[in-house]
Parts: C-alpha cells; sequence; structure tokens
C-alpha cells in the first residue's frame, strides 16, 4: 500500500524529454538534487526551466524518461509525492478576498495538516506578517504576498519545494527576506529546487547548477564560485545563436521579466 507521505532525500531526472506535439520543450535533461542543498534551474526566457519544474511537480508526465523522488517513480506513486511537494510558481495560489490566517488554514487544510489554526500562526511568524493575521490579502503589497505564497507551499512542510522566478517584481528588502527564509530552509534539509534568470539574487544562495538551452542541458556547475563565468559564457552563446537581446540586466537595472 503506498504510504500517504513518500520519503525521499534525493531527486533525480533521468534522461527527461518532454514533447508538446511536434514541439520539444525538453530534451534529455539529467541531473540529481540532494537534501540540504539548492539548485539552481538557469537559463534564458523559453529555455523550458517551467516546464522542466511543472515535470518535478508531477503536474505533467515526461514523454520519455523518468524522476525518481528517492526510490520513488511519479509514474507510480504521483498522489502520495504530492504530499511532499511544494510549489510557489508565477500564481501565487491566495484568495484576495480571505484573510492571510484563512489561506493558511484553508491549505492546511487540504493538505491534512492536524493543526491547522497552529501551523498558520507559525507560518504568518516566519513570513513576518503576523500583526496582518486577519486583512485581507487584496490589501497585501507584492513583498507580502510573495512571502505568504512561500509559506502556503510550505504549510505541509514538504521534502521538495519548487520555486518559479521566485524573485519577480519583489523590492530589495523583500527580496533579502526571501533569501534568508530559503537559506534556512536549505540547512533544514529541504530540497530546493529554484528557476530563474536573475543571477545578482540567485547567486548567494546555490549550490549548484544547470544551465538550460531550448530545452538542453548545456553546461553545469558544481562549485559556486564559479557560476557567473559560466552563466555568462552560456548567456552569450545563446545571444550569438539565437540573436536574442543578451543575459537580464543586473537589478540595478532595474530590470526583470517573467518567463512566459
Amino acid at each position: 500500500m503506498t504510504p500517504p507521505e513518500a520519503d525521499f532525500d534525493e531527486l533525480t531526472a533521468e534522461d527527461v524529454s518532454r514533447h508538446f506535439g511536434r514541439r520539444r520543450a525538453l530534451s534529455r535533461v539529467s541531473f540529481r538534487a540532494d537534501r540540504g542543498a539548492i539548485l539552481g534551474l538557469l537559463g534564458p526566457n523559453g529555455a523550458g526551466k517551467s516546464t522542466m519544474l511543472a515535470l518535478l511537480g508531477t503536474l505533467l508526465r515526461p514523454s520519455t524518461g523518468r524522476i525518481l523522488y528517492g526510490k520513488h517513480d511519479a509514474s507510480h506513486h504521483g498522489a502520495s509525492l504530492r504530499a511532499s511537494i511544494g510549489v510557489l510558481g508565477h500564481d501565487l495560489f491566495l484568495y484576495p478576498e480571505l484573510t492571510a490566517c484563512e489561506n493558511l488554514e484553508f491549505f492546511a487544510g487540504l493538505y491534512g495538516v492536524r493543526d491547522r489554526r497552529g501551523a498558520a500562526a507559525a507560518a504568518l511568524e516566519h513570513a513576518g506578517l503576523s500583526d496582518r493575521a486577519d486583512d485581507a490579502v487584496s490589501s497585501f503589497s507584492r513583498g507580502m504576498r510573495q512571502r505568504l505564497g512561500l509559506e502556503r507551499a510550505l504549510i505541509h512542510r514538504p521534502r521538495l519545494l519548487l520555486l518559479d522566478e521566485p524573485f519577480t517584481g519583489l523590492d530589495d528588502a523583500s527580496a533579502a527576506a526571501l533569501g534568508r527564509r530559503l537559506g534556512t530552509l536549505r540547512d533544514q534539509g529541504t530540497i530546493i529546487i529554484l528557476a530563474t534568470h536573475d543571477l545578482d539574487l540567485a547567486e548567494p544562495l546555490l549550490n549548484r547548477a544547470i544551465f538550460l538551452r531550448d530545452g538542453r542541458v548545456v553546461d553545469a556547475v558544481e562549485r559556486p564560485e564559479a557560476l557567473r563565468a559560466v552563466y555568462r559564457e552560456v548567456m552569450s552563446r545563446t545571444t550569438a545563436v539565437s540573436g536574442l537581446a543578451g543575459p537580464p540586466r543586473s537589478r540595478e537595472a532595474g530590470s526583470r521579466t517573467d518567463e512566459p
């Protein structure tokens, strides 16, 4: 009988491909992510980062290859695995008409958390929003909603956290707060996959990184100190091949865009 919550300490993608009709979104992607580490999925817009996250979150199935959560294969244990996965994407999945506390208690209930009220109170404290617990989310700033959305994704204490461009639209203070929270989760043993092209914010957090271009892995970095040099090289090759406008500007330039 499948357990209600899968136990795993590593995540492995083995020759994963995903096609949408004739369009190839991913082609033979392989990597491993370990407990207590943040793995970056880096690359330009349209590289396949969001598709990879959807596969890791069991929202899509690979066309070929497989994804293993420890020894568990999502094709056989998808439902139980979802109880161990947290996802923060472009849509924060928050109900604006509900209060912060009501949102968290609702999602805690969906995940079968026993003490919903206690879990919501702890989450609000982590988000620095205890004093706004009874305020409607519609009144929150982008940074406040992002922090709340992260705690919504963590309300069931997942083993795997998937993040899709989590720094988009945040001011410096909110981005720093998010970075500190992710660092704490990493130290607590969570497997974190962070898809982004905002290297300035991601670089201090990443333990390892793989670079995607046109759905393929074009490079990997095991040493964080080599990350920036490889990033610039990969983005330069992308510009030369595709004629794109070049790598995204730094935060000082005030530019950040979402991946479609």
